[in-house]
């Protein structure tokens, strides 16, 4: 009952569970619906001549595991692309926060990362470099926020002990994977409702209608980036700066 009683009065902690519950709501609703924007919205003939001097690259040294179907070869090495660099803005996460504080870092980088997501429903059909190099520039700036998250919900259990002089560390990252749990159910359960809101028809072989079209552009881009942006700003909120810390 006491370390509950500390969560609820601690705002940082309150804050970071917001936080927490929204990234992952984001992640869950792109990552969802980008199989979904690469079937229906990206132009095939252009995915192939963008990839297939990539494939044969990688053919050449004995690397074939991208397959032959040009949108699943396409889909895999953009999510590739993203990850590797996304692991590139890990390696200078602490660098930065040592600098800059953590809670500024994450911030900063978070709407970064949400401008090259909401760049996906204006990019046309046919270009498909700009939106390999959108989601690597994606994953580099929003692998900056990753080791932040854990590292500044161990800072609010560090900020609860100061203020109520007890020590709650288990809880307070408990209730932290409650938050992650509930924001992929939740952006898992958006993604399928919006498919529906815009007509989705799957397995179409006529292709799907111009409103599901622009329904799965703004799966990508406007609507994960709500939650990326409202937990931006509820850092505003988030009192524990660098000098406080």
């Amino acid at each position: 009952k006491e370390d509950l009683g500390d969560l609820f009065r601690n705002r940082p902690w309150v804050i970071m569970l917001l936080l927490t519950t929204l990234v992952f709501i984001t992640l869950a609703m792109k990552g969802g619906g980008y199989v979904y924007y690469f079937e229906n919205y990206v132009d095939k003939e252009s995915l192939t001549t963008f990839i297939t001097p990539v494939l044969n690259t990688f053919s050449n040294i004995g690397i074939n595991f991208f397959g032959e179907d040009p949108v699943s070869a396409g889909f895999g090495l953009f999510n590739a692309g993203g990850i590797i660099f996304m692991i590139v803005g890990i390696t200078l996460s602490k660098r930065l926060a040592d600098k800059y504080g953590k809670r500024d870092v994450f911030g900063i980088a978070l709407v970064i990362s949400t401008v090259f997501i909401l760049l996906f429903y204006f990019f046309p059909s046919k270009s498909v470099g700009l939106m390999y190099a959108s989601q690597i520039l994606h994953g580099f700036s929003y692998g900056i926020t990753i080791p932040l998250l854990w590292a500044m919900i161990a800072v609010v259990a560090d900020f609860s002990e100061w203020k109520n002089n007890r020590r709650a560390t288990a809880i307070i990252f408990s209730a932290m994977m409650v938050g992650l749990k509930g924001g992929l159910t939740i952006g898992s359960s958006l993604l399928t409702w919006i498919l529906g809101l815009y007509d989705y028809v799957p397995n179409s072989t006529t292709g799907q209608a111009p409103n599901t079209v622009n329904g799965i552009k703004l799966l990508v881009s406007i609507y994960p980036s709500i939650p990326f942006l409202i937990g931006a700003a509820l850092l505003f909120l988030y009192e524990i700066n660098k000098k406080k810390e």
